[in-house]
């Protein structure tokens, strides 16, 4: 490993990131995983981004232009994000309280916020990840107190209030 790779990612453990699952399916099958790199990209036209690693099952779906959500997790859900990050398949899906979109897309009902979007434009290719654009067509915001799982220095945190 470069000492600029290795610099890179003992600077970024001190950047706290809320953790999202980015959830979708295509043909039938559901698709989960968890990600801290997500962010807003711009409020007109209102559009998030996500970064994907190329060897994330999900990838080539998302490339397809596939609907998919943003899930926001809650402290409370530090299993969820275990599960998507390293369960296969369709036991992604085990833990949690799962609904669908009209379109048959998985969310989580009691994420803090679920963020609807479409791919939108070219996906991006960029070292290792995929660069997804996220035109976001709707938002539910949970009735709960704001208490995401934040991800900080390799592990889960609370934020203190």
């Amino acid at each position: 490993m470069s000492d600029l790779k290795e610099a890179l990612r003992m600077g970024m453990r001190r950047l706290a990131a809320g953790v999202c699952v980015i959830s979708t399916q295509a043909n039938g099958e559901r698709y989960a995983m968890t990600a801290s790199s997500v962010t807003s990209l711009s409020d007109d036209p209102a559009s998030l981004l996500v970064c994907v690693n190329q060897q994330a099952s999900m990838q080539p779906v998302l490339c397809l232009g596939q609907p998919f959500v943003i899930n926001i997790l809650s402290s409370s859900q530090e299993d969820i994000s275990n599960l998507c990050a390293g369960q296969e398949g369709q036991g992604r899906f085990s833990l949690g309280n799962w609904g669908e979109t009209d379109e048959q897309i998985p969310y989580l009902h009691d994420a803090q916020a679920n963020f609807f979007c479409r791919v939108d434009n070219d996906n991006y290719c960029y070292g290792t990840h995929q660069i997804v654009i996220g035109r976001l067509e709707r938002v539910i915001t949970a009735d709960v107190a704001v208490d995401p799982l934040i991800y900080l220095d390799g592990s889960y945190r609370r934020l203190a209030n």
